[in-house]
């Protein structure tokens, strides 16, 4: 009974630090320090670029392994180092004056999200381009430290097959998957 009596606070205190690390918590992406870039292989070279990451919140939850929020990257934000190429870009293959941003929506995880330190997780969403939803899973590396959280993972887009135009012109040909390049920062707070 003594044995008993000694070890519950010690079990109760276990049970409430559990409870308060598996509550929901959300990440704040920090525009001005997460980027979004692209990889697109053509004839004779590689086109390297990114995107402006307009906004995001991702709410998680380690219980259920739930994920909501969004991240906003705006369309016409793109830049490849070369102005006509973007001009093209933004115009005939995004057509940013209709559809201003991209998003993805996260809404589940697979593996294991340590609450401190480094994990690898897939995530499960659905990625709009050009108006349309897809649904995709993004390997992603999570590395938290503190209230400090980034996010980096890549996944391939097949924009050609998603009904966007090839922007391929006589021998210039370019390929129809790009890869994109997430790399978020921000802070994370228990809600």
């Amino acid at each position: 009974m003594k044995f008993f009596a000694k070890s519950l606070p010690v079990v109760l205190s276990l049970a409430l630090a559990s409870s308060a690390l598996a509550q929901r918590q959300t990440f704040t992406v920090d525009p001005q320090t997460s980027q979004v870039a692209f990889t697109l292989p053509a004839t004779g070279h590689t086109v390297h670029g990114n995107f402006h990451v307009q906004s995001g919140s991702i709410t998680f939850d380690p219980a259920a392994q739930t994920l909501s929020g969004s991240i906003v990257v705006a369309a016409g934000s793109g830049n490849s180092g070369d102005a006509g190429r973007d001009k093209k870009m933004n115009h005939e293959v995004l057509n940013t004056e209709k559809y201003a941003e991209v998003a993805f929506a996260p809404s589940s995880y697979t593996g294991k999200l340590a609450l401190t330190g480094d994990s690898t997780i897939q995530v499960s969403g659905v990625f709009t381009l050009h108006g349309a939803p897809h649904n995709i899973v993004v390997p992603m590396q999570i590395h938290i430290e503190g209230a400090n959280l980034t996010a980096k993972g890549s996944f391939p887009v097949p924009f050609v097959q998603w009904g966007l135009k090839d922007p391929s012109v006589l021998f210039l040909k370019v390929a129809k998957t790009v890869q994109i390049d997430l790399n978020l920062a921000g802070t994370v707070s228990r809600d």
